[in-house]
């Protein structure tokens, strides 16, 4: 993995915590964001492969930043459960 991809995914990590904050709450930070963002990039993925879901909007950097989200708002509403 190049430095590119690694802004990238960063970027697209922070996004999608940032969109996930605002559907379930959670002051957290740029830090916590990147890292439920992050976090969530695997994990929507993983679900959204799992139900056989598609999300194609046109853009391949958006569709990353939709699948992150939902998956950050999944591992922001399990880790409230766990704590």
């Amino acid at each position: 993995m190049d430095a590119a991809a690694i802004v990238v995914m960063i970027i697209v990590g922070a996004i999608a915590g940032w969109l996930a904050s605002l559907v379930v709450g959670g002051p957290w930070g740029l830090l916590g964001y990147i890292i439920a963002g992050v976090i969530g990039s695997v994990v929507g993925g993983w679900l959204l492969n799992a139900a056989k879901i598609n999300i194609n909007l046109g853009n391949p950097i958006v569709n990353q930043i939709i699948t992150a989200a939902i998956g950050a708002i999944v591992v922001i509403l399990i880790a409230r459960l766990i704590s």
